[in-house]
Formats: C-alpha cells, structure tokens, sequence
C-alpha cells in the first residue's frame, strides 16, 4: 500500500538540513543565552542569526523586530491581548474577520467578557473579505483589526495590502496572522502595511515548539507572559535555542526555495482537483477555484451524501493522511465556523475534508489518491441512507439539483417536524 501524506497544514516534515543544525544546541551548546558567560554568547548568537532569517523571510526592517514565542497561538494570543491592553485609553474595540482562526476568536471572545467589543465582518461565498467593508466598521475607539493572510480552512488570500492601507490611514495597528501562508506565498511586512505579524515554522519544514511574532516600532504591545527580560520584555522565559535555530534555517530555506515549491505544488493541486471532479460526482470545491485567490497547497472538498469522519477513516485505512477541518478544531468534529460564515450547506459541511499537498508529494501520489478516493467515496456511499434517498428522489442533491426531491436539510426538517408532532 502506498503513503501519501496530504495534511501538510497541519504540520509538515522537519527538513533534514534544519535538523542536522539544531543538534549542537542540545548537547554542546547547552548554555542559556541570559548567560555572560562563552556558552551564554554562543548561543544568543545563534539566536541572533535566526532573528535575521526570519526577518529576511518577511522582509522586516530590523531582526529586532522578530520576537519568538512558544507557537502560532501564543503569538496571536499575544498580538491581539497585548495591543488591547495596551491601547485601553485610546480605546476598546476591534475589527476582525469573521473567519479567522481560533486562537483568534478566542482571544477576542475573552476581551469581550472585560468589556473590549469587536466588529466580525462578513466574507463572500469564497471566503473573501471587502476592505470596504472593513473600512465601514471602524470607529473611534478601534484599536485594532486583525485579518489572515491565507485562511486555514478554505484557502482563501485576502487582498492583505488594500485592508493595511486603510490600517495605515486610520492610525490603526494592523495584524495579519500568516500561519497558513508563511513560507509557501511572499510575504512583505512593510508592503502590506502590517505592524504585527505572527507564523509558525512547523509549517514550512521547521520544528515544532517555537512561534514567530513581528512587531514593528508603531505597535504598542504589553506582555503576556512575566518574569525576565527575555525578547526585549516582551515574551519572559528561556528561549527554545534548538527550535529557534531551526526556525532560522527553515525561514532561509523557505525564501530561497518558494518559487519551485509554489510551482510545484500549484500544478499537483490541479491535478488533484481536475482527477477528483471527474471521477467523482457531486463533489465541491470551498474556497476559490485554483490559481491567484487560493493558496497552491490546499483543498477544501466537501462529498455530498457521506460524513467528512468517514472520509478521513477510510482514507488513513489506505494510506493517506488527510484533515477533517482546522486541526484546532478537528477533534470536535464540528462544522467549521470558517464553512457556516460561506453560507455551505450545513449537509456539505459535514462532508468536508482538507487535502493540503507539500513539496514532496508526486504526480504518481496524486494519482495514488484520485483513485483510492473514487474507491473510498463509492463505499461510503453504499452505506449512506442519504445516498439511498437520493437515488430513490427522495431529496435531491445541493452540488447540482436534479429536481427529484427536497435538499437533504429541508427534508430532515420535515422528518423533524413529523417526529414532534
């Protein structure tokens, strides 16, 4: 049985170049860089040296303005908690997509219950938000707007500069999670406007443990995490010298080789998408078609008629490794808040699975994959009451209407409907 390993957003490989330099800063250079001592310096230069990779990678005006954190979360955490706390006199509101990932959400949720308040601009069908729209919600007491870059779920770019121009023009500081876009799409911090930015280099063949905050001079910030003077003050505890030294590495690797990897990707992702749709009916793509609005690595496919769980089981049971939704979310097999605000078919929705390609996977992978999930979904199918209705005409289907029967969620209405009576 082949292996292919399609959940590259979640994580990918850690490259064998990246681990190979972090191996002496777990045994030989052991010293901790708050040290004075040789072994302290040894160290904070290694950390230096990956302040300025990654600061290459984004573009930043100074490696200073690179500040590591624990993961992608604590830096959004501490990106959207920090500006607020610190800008409470100016004001206590914030604007932000509706669609953005958890640890944002969260975080704002948690603001709200101290009396912060936030705007959740709405996207289109493909996940797109209007900077007009964005324009629209700001008032005199916003203090921040947050908008991702490449959204976790569908794939979907959002126009970055035009929101941070607006940004810029209101005097409003600006943070664009880039998780899903670190490494795999050009990112300018300057060109966009942008006074925070966070990523994480899991993503693009760096390790796991360590997340990546830029703060330009404007943002105000106030720490989350006290005790030493650690990263300027801005994030206390002793820095993780292997995974930030990887993370260096991984970010230089990432600028020199992004233009292979987009193109190689960008071309298995339309094979991918073009072998599916023509083997598989009643299948749909969430998010915009391949090409400039959607990130070359993701697809976001929901199956009508069968469960995104099973897809996934089947799946892993024939050696592919695929995601059911954003891994923050996946293990409460809820439907994502990312496919509710496109407005997908709550029916659609919970036959979603991400396939998410990397730069090692092949034409022959892809092909691997066209053909088990032909197999996977024909299976599912021949289990699926929903299916077996459809044939009938009971209900119809929402990816291309036939006209038999009602839509899978008119029809368990009237099921309901019937039971409470």
């Amino acid at each position: 049985m082949r292996h292919v390993y399609l959940d590259h957003q979640s994580t990918t490989p850690l490259l064998p170049e990246v681990f190979e330099a972090m191996k002496p800063y777990f045994m030989e250079a052991f010293g901790n860089p708050s040290s004075l001592h040789q072994h302290g310096l040894r160290v904070r230069d290694a950390i230096a040296k990956a302040r300025g990779q990654i600061a290459a990678l984004i573009n930043a005006e100074s490696p200073e303005e690179i500040f590591f954190t624990s993961d992608g979360t604590e830096s959004a955490n501490l990106a959207v908690k920090g500006v607020a706390y610190a800008n409470q006199r100016k004001g206590n509101h914030f604007v932000i997509c509706e669609t953005e990932h958890p640890s944002v959400i969260n975080s704002v949720e948690f603001l709200e219950k101290q009396g912060f308040t936030c705007t959740r601009v709405k996207v289109d069908k493909e996940g797109l938000i209007n900077p007009e729209d964005v324009r629209a919600a700001i008032t005199d007491k916003t203090t921040l707007i947050a908008v991702h870059h490449v959204n976790h779920d569908i794939g979907t770019i959002e126009p970055i500069r035009e929101i941070g121009k607006i940004a810029t023009e209101k005097g409003i500081a600006f943070y664009v999670d880039a998780e899903a876009s670190a490494g795999w799409l050009p990112i300018d911090v300057q060109a966009m406007g942008a006074n925070l930015l966070s990523l994480s280099p899991h993503r693009f063949y760096g390790p796991k443990g360590v997340g990546i905050l830029y703060r330009n001079k404007k943002a105000r910030i106030v720490s989350m995490m006290h005790g030493g003077v650690q990263e300027g003050g801005r994030r206390a505890g002793t820095e993780n010298v292997p995974a930030i030294v990887g993370a260096g590495l991984a970010a230089e690797i990432a600028l020199r080789e992004m233009p292979r990897r987009i193109a190689h990707t960008a071309k298995l992702q339309m094979r991918l998408w073009d072998g599916l749709k023509a083997k598989i009916p009643y299948i749909k793509l969430n998010g915009p078609e391949p090409g400039p609005k959607r990130i070359s690595t993701s697809l976001n496919l929901s199956t009508e008629f069968i469960e995104g769980e099973g897809q996934l089981l089947l799946c892993d049971m024939n050696g592919i490794a695929v995601a059911s939704g954003s891994s923050c979310v996946s293990k409460s097999l809820k439907v994502s808040h990312v496919l509710s605000a496109i407005g997908l078919d709550h029916a659609l929705a919970q036959g979603n699975i991400i396939m998410s390609l990397g730069q090692d996977n092949t034409e022959e992978d892809v092909d691997y994959v066209i053909d088990a999930f032909e197999r996977i979904v024909k299976k599912l199918r021949g289990m699926s009451p929903m299916w077996d209705e459809f044939e009938k005409g009971v209900i119809d289907s929402v990816i291309a209407p036939t006209g038999r029967g009602k839509s899978f969620s008119q029809h368990a209405a009237d099921v309901s409907g019937k039971a409470a009576h």
